[in-house]
């Protein structure tokens, strides 16, 4: 089952100001944005060095 989880960050008001700008341009909510830009993020490491897998995140667990 998916699950939504919450990620409570906090950035400086330069930062947030912005994101928030290209939020707005892109037309998403700036949550939105921030997690399309976590997905890109996480597709351009993938590119470089492979599919995460769930054994790769299992080993990452602290």
């Amino acid at each position: 089952m998916n699950r939504d989880y919450h990620l409570s960050i906090r950035m400086d008001r330069d930062t947030h100001d912005k994101i928030q700008y290209v939020a707005a341009y892109e037309g998403r909510s700036m949550s939105s944005q921030i997690v399309y830009l976590m997905r890109e993020n996480i597709r351009a490491f993938e590119k470089e060095h492979g599919p995460i897998t769930t054994q790769d995140m299992e080993n990452a667990k602290p």
